[in-house]
């Protein structure tokens, strides 16, 4: 007669209550971040809760005593609203053609740095240097400097070709406004994607020219797919920043004429500070929150994926 021991069912150990890897000591290592935790959502979260609470309010302070409350009326007047379509679409075309160009000057730049070549290091610094200035001043130096109809340096070089009398800046209003954040943002595309191409593998690069891959056929095949993960984090970084442009269309054009270089905070601005219109301004204000989150988070996923495929 034969027997079968049974194999003792096995017993997940317990986690202890106290010592390294217990709960306890977890919550003691996140402590210190505790106050930073608090601080954030004092600074962020309140404000955002009341900016909800005010977005269900009919709150004109140009008419005392006319705050009364109104639901979901503020936000479906935002979607009725032709201006706020037309800011949006600004707001679109604004952050993508400054995100796109500047990408693409920046991975220009980024090739001329790559190589060794006398005062590369000096070069590096000028081309650095649009990045350091404060956007209130850059926005003032193409305004004065470079756009003025009558002192500015573009119409003085243009001037033999006979458009030196051209007012830039009120005949293509979005378009000066993006040429300066182009020039603003340029050098830190720059600065991620000659991070990638530095980080490159040089073995890869010389197999392929072994193996008879022209330079063209090298940086199609071999170089943008390395710096894709580059240029998705480049464009998604500078889209959250200058969606939230403000400073050059306020020191530029003042969102005019009309609202036709006018983005979506400029008009929040207009509403709230200029038309006194609490209600709508708080409503305009949490969609484009809203907004901005989904796409933000759609963009991280989209980035984190390539991160962790390049991983794997």
């Amino acid at each position: 007669m034969t027997v079968t021991a049974e194999r003792p069912a096995e017993v997940t150990p317990r986690r202890p209550d106290r010592g390294p890897g217990s709960r306890a000591d977890g919550w003691i290592r996140r402590a210190p971040l505790l106050p930073a935790l608090i601080f954030t959502i004092i600074i962020t979260q309140l404000p955002f809760l009341f900016t909800i609470y005010y977005s269900l309010q009919s709150w004109n302070l140009v008419r005392p005593g006319s705050r009364q409350f109104v639901g979901l009326d503020n936000y479906v007047k935002v979607f009725t609203d032709s201006q706020f379509r037309q800011v949006a679409l600004n707001t679109v075309l604004l952050t993508a053609g400054a995100v796109i160009f500047s990408m693409i000057l920046g991975l220009l730049f980024a090739l001329l740095l790559d190589r060794a070549f006398f005062g590369r290091g000096f070069i590096r610094t000028l081309l650095i240097t649009p990045f350091l200035i404060t956007p209130v001043a850059a926005a003032l130096l193409w305004k004065t400097v470079l756009f003025d109809p009558t002192y500015g340096l573009i119409n003085f070089v243009l001037s033999p070709f006979g458009a030196g009398q051209t007012d830039w800046i009120s005949t293509f209003p979005l378009t000066s406004v993006m040429i300066a954040l182009v020039w603003q943002w340029a050098p830190f595309m720059m600065l991620l994607t000659l991070a990638g191409l530095q980080s490159q593998p040089h073995d890869v690069l010389e197999a392929a020219r072994v193996d008879g891959a022209g330079t063209f056929a090298v940086f199609r095949e071999v170089t943008i797919p390395h710096l894709r993960r580059f240029i998705e984090l480049g464009l998604v970084l500078g889209a959250i920043y200058l969606v939230n442009t403000f400073d050059a269309i306020y020191m530029m054009t003042q969102g005019g004429p009309g609202t036709a270089s006018a983005n979506l905070p400029f008009y929040i601005y207009q509403r709230a500070f200029l038309g006194f219109d609490i209600g709508q301004s708080a409503a305009m204000g949490v969609v484009v929150v809203v907004a901005t989150i989904i796409v933000s988070t759609f963009a991280l996923r989209l980035i984190f994926r390539s991160f962790s495929g390049e991983e794997s």
